[in-house]
């Protein structure tokens, strides 16, 4: 006679219910790895729908998820040991923060997705259980009233969910948001690859002009933003961004400076060039740290717009300037044989 759990199972296999574990294998932490990189960026994901974790029954807690691997991965593979479901909904490959202020972790995809996968007949309770940092896309009430089931709030880490599953209640811990040096760290190589080729190309152009300092400071100013700056964050003693951004990318720009009014060459053309380099290094910086507010709990999305008008016509002007002095010093060096 077979266990009411096998029929469970037997009964999940004849369904479009789909199976996982809480294993993460080399081919999932190659995947997080590829992901990381921003190798192949949006095909990281998996097939919405629902999945069975262990052997559920109609009992069985349902978790709710984003379609991207590493949200997916990081929420069954904190549930070791834990029977249950797991509703994915269609990010788009996209985490839960960042979906649910797109919208697509959001009340209508999740109604429709509980309709789709007749969430109804599979268990007997009506509570999901959504991630904390997916509360901006969805509208519990609206789920309710839509779906009868009853949206609770999880801990923003999945690793705490075995301990919330004990009472169904956060403790202040469980909600406490936190973008820790690791955290920041491991946003580096996506957003370096990104403008890797970019920088390299504009390095040699100023290399073979004879510019062999300019190209370091484009290089130097970029890496201010995207690895200074993450590393840096908290103890910049400013609250928006970009003047933290302005700040890290002017310490970055002195030695230049500084070394641009030592060298052996008129008083007017070592001031002209050290002006230069405080004018188009801290822009940089600064606008290569606005990539990091959509990824930490510094900020806000209004925050975000009101930096983006606020300065980033600065940042143009300041660079702008700065680009074409620079110009006009080599030109002068060149044609005036300085």
């Amino acid at each position: 006679m077979k266990s009411p759990a096998e029929t469970i199972t037997n009964e999940i296999m004849q369904t479009d219910i789909k199976l996982t574990s809480s294993d993460i294998t080399f081919a999932n932490h190659l995947d997080h790895f590829m992901a990381r990189m921003g190798i192949k960026r949006n095909e990281h994901l998996i097939e919405p729908g629902l999945y069975a974790l262990g052997k559920p029954t109609k009992n069985s807690p349902v978790f709710v998820s984003a379609n991207y691997t590493l949200s997916f991965d990081a929420l069954r593979s904190a549930l070791a040991g834990i029977d249950g479901y797991i509703l994915v909904l269609d990010t788009r490959g996209i985490n839960v923060w960042c979906a649910a202020g797109k919208g697509t972790f959001g009340t209508e995809e999740l109604v429709r997705r509980i309709e789709a996968v007749k969430l109804h007949d599979v268990v007997s309770h009506r509570i999901l259980i959504v991630p904390q940092l997916g509360a901006t896309g969805v509208a519990a009430r609206k789920v309710r009233e839509r779906s009868g089931f009853k949206v609770e709030f999880g801990p923003v880490r999945a690793a705490d969910l075995p301990e919330y599953l004990k009472t169904h209640r956060a403790t202040e811990e469980m909600r406490r948001v936190r973008f820790t040096l690791p955290d920041r760290i491991v946003l580096i190589p996506v957003e370096i690859k990104q403008i890797l080729i970019p920088v390299l190309a504009a390095s040699v152009i100023l290399s073979l002009a004879g510019g062999y300092a300019a190209a370091a400071a484009v290089i130097v100013a970029v890496l201010s933003g995207l690895v200074l700056f993450p590393i840096l964050l908290p103890f910049i003693p400013t609250t928006d961004f970009s003047t933290r951004g302005f700040i890290i990318g002017g310490l970055a720009a002195l030695p230049f400076a500084l070394n641009a009014l030592y060298a052996n060459e008129a008083l007017w053309l070592r001031s002209g060039w050290a002006l230069a380099y405080m004018l188009t290094m801290p822009p940089i910086s600064a606008f290569l740290a606005l990539n990091f507010t959509g990824s930490s709990t510094f900020t806000s999305v209004t925050g975000v717009r009101r930096e983006i008008f606020t300065y980033v016509p600065k940042m143009a002007w300041m660079s702008g300037i700065g680009i074409i002095l620079a110009i006009v010093l080599s030109s002068m060096k060149i044609f005036g044989g300085m």
